[in-house]
């Protein structure tokens, strides 16, 4: 069993709970600008105040306070990432209640039992479509009072209702809320069975949020630092950079993937978080893009000097010889690469899922520092995290400040510290099983090296044991597999039978070039390109490096090609696009049998 353990490096009294940030600072320096939103033409970013932000937040409070929503009471919210989800958090908590994030692509069903099971008093849902998935269900959700909507108008009506609430009534129910006052349920996405209600309090997110901006990513958090969130809200990896952001005075933008690339070009963070898939979006659409116009070569020396130049800074220090390649390719590639995200773009933090190796190298080689971290709902999502000045490509750093990292015996990665949510909603049993002595049972798998440096190998309930008893961690096969730019998604499977097999999707972006480049007809489909012969080639290549990496009984033997892929709306990927494992084995057990047929 190994241990390792980061002190604390932000303490809080007790009575410290989440508005304190904001509304302090709007008290001390009312004109600091705190966030940047669009426009009204929607062109163009418009500079937000500490002392806008707050007033903002407490006349939608008030409206709460009028409507009789009471501390503690929850209230759910449904939209996109947006300035007015950040309002609304706030205001909610400013009126001493509770937030219950939900995911805007979420079902009726899945609506129904968050807004049920957490017991919401109130809604606010962004859209016609949103309400309409409310209005389904709420003749069996007695306890729903009021629904509200999120556009400027709506909330100007929540305001007005609120008139007669007064600051003083508003200033005393903001006080009222602890630092061990819940502050939010965050379901969890539920890749296995239905989601959880995780328990997370105003001092889980203060404290992390104020320990990570101090210890953990300090170096980037300076004067006029930015960040522009793209991820969902409703996700506790953005959430907890939201509460960063306003607890540490950075710059936060609000966008959405659609928006994200004219959005970057004019907001130009500093900084940015996204999961993994995003990253390996950007270079495979690089890798295709320079394909497309007879410069593959050129990209693929571009990226072997980009990660060769990345391991130097490791070992030494990169040569004169690769230094002058390294000048080179930053002229002809990587400048263009570092532009498409804004031009001042210098770290990104990745978490949600593995990063892999090759691609935190080739990015640190173009110019974009990727601290890959590691954490779930359960720790107020950052347990661990690479730091500038303390990185290991192909780990997830060590734990933040205030955080101790243990490897139990059978390999289980144990969480203990400031970030460790107070339990689950309404689920003593599933608290007793995941909590012990304080200490958060994971489920992850892992290792901790002499230096704390954490890295993961797994999921304990994903390994699979086949017939011969040998087990497998099927993450490692299914991120290299991945990591071609043809590949959307892999579930590798095997579990109790005679050998590894695999499903494999296809990704459409990348399709589109590659038929060009081939030859082959533009309105060819999934279903006729699975079986050409030279995309065949192309998996059975990424399959053969993935195996490259196991030995010979851990290695996919047989594998298909899925003439469709995994999405969030067939129920296969969860909001932050992880593969549901066991939806998957289900909708394609026919595929998965005649693999070992």
């Amino acid at each position: 069993m190994r241990e390792f353990s980061v002190p604390a490096m932000v303490e809080a009294a007790a009575a410290t709970n989440l508005t304190d940030a904001p509304f302090a600072r709007a008290a001390e320096r009312p004109g600091a600008i705190v966030l940047r939103r669009r426009n009204e033409a929607g062109n163009a970013w418009r500079a937000v105040t500490a002392a806008e932000f707050a007033a903002d937040a407490a006349r939608v409070a008030k409206g709460l306070v009028a409507a009789g929503i009471e501390p503690g009471d929850r209230v759910a919210l449904m939209s996109r990432t947006r300035y007015e989800w950040t309002v609304l958090d706030y205001a909610i908590w400013t009126a001493g209640a509770v937030t219950v994030p939900i995911y805007e692509t979420s079902s009726a069903e899945q609506v129904e039992w968050i807004v049920g099971d957490s017991g919401a008093k109130a809604a606010f849902a962004e859209t016609p479509a949103h309400r309409e998935l409310i209005a389904e269900v709420r003749d069996r959700l007695p306890g729903l009072a009021h629904v509200w909507g999120v556009e400027a108008a709506d909330l100007d009506a929540v305001a007005a209702d609120g008139a007669d609430v007064t600051d003083a009534a508003v200033e005393e129910r903001r006080r009222s809320r602890t630092a061990s006052d819940v502050a939010t349920l965050v379901y969890t996405s539920g890749t296995t069975g239905r989601p959880k209600g995780c328990e997370l309090t105003h001092g889980n997110l203060v404290y992390t949020a104020r320990n990570a901006v101090q210890g953990a990513i300090s170096e980037i958090v300076v004067d006029g630092s930015s960040t522009l969130l793209f991820l969902p809200l409703a996700h506790v990896f953005a959430r907890l950079i939201q509460v960063a952001c306003v607890e540490g005075g950075l710059v936060l933008g609000h966008s959405d993937i659609p928006n994200l690339l004219p959005d970057l070009a004019t907001f130009r963070p500093t900084f940015l978080l996204a999961v993994p898939r995003v990253f390996e979006k950007v270079y495979n659409g690089a890798e295709q893009k320079a394909a497309a116009e007879g410069k593959g070569k050129v990209f693929k020396a571009a990226a072997d000097t980009a990660i060769a130049y990345s391991r130097a800074l490791d070992s030494g220090g990169p040569s004169l010889g690769l230094k002058a390649k390294h000048k080179v390719f930053d002229v002809l590639v990587y400048g263009k690469l570092r532009a498409a995200v804004g031009g001042r773009v210098q770290y990104a933090v990745s978490g949600g899922a593995a990063l892999g190796e090759r691609l935190g190298h080739f990015f640190r080689g173009v110019g974009i520092t990727i601290l890959e971290g590691y954490g779930l709902t359960e720790t107020t999502a950052p347990a661990s995290v690479n730091r500038p000045t303390a990185i290991r490509v192909g780990t997830v750093g060590k734990p933040i400040p205030g955080v101790t990292v243990r490897i139990a015996e059978d390999g289980e990665v144990l969480v203990k510290g400031v970030n460790v949510l107070r339990g689950y909603w309404n689920n003593e049993s599933a608290t007793k099983e995941s909590l012990e002595d304080g200490w958060f049972h994971t489920g992850d798998l892992g290792s901790l090296d002499a230096d704390g440096f954490l890295s993961i190998t797994g999921r304990k309930k994903e390994i699979l044991v086949t017939a011969a008893g040998k087990n497998v961690a099927p993450a490692p096969l299914e991120d290299r597999i991945r990591a071609n730019p043809l590949v959307s998604q892999c579930l590798v499977v095997g579990d109790g039978r005679k050998f590894i097999g695999a499903l494999i999707t296809l990704d459409e972006e990348a399709l589109a070039p590659w038929k060009e480049r081939k030859g082959r007809p533009a309105e060819m489909t999934v279903e006729e390109l699975r079986r050409d012969p030279d995309l065949v080639a192309e998996i059975d290549a990424a399959v053969a490096n993935a195996n490259r990496s196991v030995s010979h009984a851990e290695a996919i033997k047989k594998y298909e090609i899925l003439g469709v892929d995994f999405t969030e709306e067939a129920g296969h990927l969860t909001p932050s696009l992880k593969v549901r494992r066991h939806q998957v084995m289900k909708d394609f057990a026919e595929e998965i049998d005649r693999l070992y047929a």
